[in-house]
């Protein structure tokens, strides 16, 4: 947070200069659209989804850029300084969001916590039932809330609350689009409900961090990660001969890594057990590619369906 505290000043005078460029008039010209800002993809997705011609929606993570490595530039806070509304999936995935308001000179920004109402879990399986407030640590709860499809639909009525606060005269139509959304939310969540409760194997494992737990629990799945902390972490000697004890207990035959990490682990685990490789989509953030082919959430999701079933043997 260092370079946010050293660009705070820059950014206020940067940011003067952009109101005058963008009063009454040049708004006006554009549709009195309103601006948004998302952090994440799935918020990104989910926004344009809802709002449609209505709003400018930003993505402030780079395609391509890991979500957990990134970190706001100036011109992030510029963005922010002038939007009606900015979103982001709460202090645990996003820790440097304050810091980018406390930099803002936007007193109109509406800021929506997409987390808002969502129990969160701790990382780990043996947290699955924990509550917050416990004592823990804030890095210790799983911020990758979007992978229950159930939570997805809460987040998608959250930022449709948070347009209608900024942008009250098309309320109706935003209520109208999320309901329209979670219609397709949970005819996915069914597709996974009925896809998965046929399957020889039970265990998801992945070389990752611990990012697929809410998706695991909600499907009643064992889920083994080569370690819970940051991406960049790796995992211990002791973990790794642990879980190929597992995959070989388990006869499991598929490990899944994830989007925009380097597969590294994963690749160990294979060639030490004979497993084959997946990708599981933690849907964090899209390549560049993804984004060019106009990749959505529930296009991700659905190609993560495929590549469950295929890894967890189902019929």
């Amino acid at each position: 947070m260092t370079l946010l505290r050293y660009v705070c000043a820059v950014v206020l005078i940067i940011s003067a200069l952009s109101f005058s460029s963008c009063g009454p008039d040049n708004r006006a010209e554009q549709d009195k659209k309103i601006i948004v800002v998302t952090t994440l993809f799935p918020l990104y997705d989910f926004t344009r989804s809802i709002a449609g011609k209505k709003a400018d929606i930003l993505l402030m993570l780079p395609p391509g850029v890991e979500a957990h490595a990134f970190e706001p530039k100036p011109a992030d806070i510029v963005k922010v300084d002038r939007a009606d509304l900015f979103i982001y999936t709460g202090k645990h995935m996003e820790p440097w969001a304050q810091d980018v308001l406390k930099s803002t000179a936007n007193r109109r920004l509406t800021v929506v916590d997409a987390s808002a109402g969502i129990k969160l879990a701790l990382l780990g399986a043996e947290h699955h039932h924990a509550e917050p407030g416990t004592g823990h640590r804030h890095a210790s709860y799983d911020p990758h809330i979007w992978l229950d499809l159930e939570n997805a639909a809460t987040m998608v009525d959250t930022i449709s609350e948070g347009l209608c606060k900024a942008d009250p005269p098309n309320c109706p139509l935003y209520r109208a689009n999320a309901a329209t959304y979670k219609e397709k939310l949970s005819a996915l969540d069914r597709a996974y409900k009925e896809s998965l409760s046929h399957c020889r194997k039970r265990t998801l494992v992945h070389g990752g961090h611990f990012a697929f737990g809410y998706l695991a629990r909600r499907y009643g799945l064992d889920y083994i990660s080569a370690y819970e902390g940051t991406p960049n972490a790796e995992p211990t000697a002791r973990k790794m001969i642990a879980l190929q004890r597992k995959i070989k207990e388990k006869d499991v035959h598929y490990i899944f890594y994830e989007e925009l990490l380097n597969p590294k682990v994963s690749e160990i685990i294979a060639k030490e057990t004979g497993a084959a490789l997946l990708k599981l989509h933690g849907v964090h953030n899209v390549t560049k590619d993804e984004f060019k082919n106009k990749a959505t959430f529930l296009s991700l999701m659905e190609d993560n369906l495929v590549n469950l079933t295929t890894g967890l043997e189902c019929k």
